[in-house]
């Protein structure tokens, strides 16, 4: 009776952790998130600014804000819009309202996704743990590669990139 007991009080709370720690997209990001933001460029100082994602339903339904606001200023402001694409897929969109729309697919309890502009290609991404986000921002320069390898299906042609800069953050859910 107690290998029975143990059995089923094992069962409850591995299935309360595991319900705990599912994830529905996009309503485990919705909120206000604040925090401080890491920005890391090879051989320079490390500097930190503020930022804050604002994410809430807007009147069209399935339709969410995506405000991104950076320094403690707020005077860099950018008010786009999360729209669902495929959600039985994970895929997403941030509408930047002037003509920019990048894809952004859900895995597990991380939104991300990549662009390039200008020559660098951006990868971002943002993960919730309870009510944290963290958030990171690899920006590759295209421009700055290296090829090697033999170009053979057994050596294959492998091209690397330099690593413009990495950013980094943490920002905790606001009541």
């Amino acid at each position: 009776m107690k290998k029975i007991i143990a059995i089923l009080i094992i069962t409850f709370i591995t299935a309360a952790a595991f319900a705990q720690s599912t994830h529905t997209f996009p309503q485990s990001f919705v909120g206000k998130w604040k925090g401080s933001l890491q920005w890391l460029v090879a051989g320079k100082p490390t500097q930190t600014f503020t930022m804050q994602l604002h994410i809430k339903p807007t009147d069209t339904a399935g339709v969410y804000t995506w405000q991104i606001i950076y320094g403690d200023d707020a005077k860099d402001n950018r008010p786009y819009l999360l729209k669902p694409i495929d959600t039985a897929k994970g895929h997403w969109v941030v509408d930047e309202k002037d003509g920019i729309v990048l894809d952004g697919y859900v895995l597990g309890n991380t939104y991300t996704g990549a662009f390039t502009v200008q020559n660098n290609t951006i990868v971002d991404t943002y993960r919730v743990e309870n009510d944290t986000m963290f958030v990171s921002f690899l920006s590759i320069n295209l421009n700055a590669k290296n090829t090697s390898g033999k170009g053979t299906d057994e050596v294959p042609t492998v091209t690397s990139y330099k690593i413009g800069s990495y950013q980094q953050g943490i920002l905790q859910k606001l009541p």
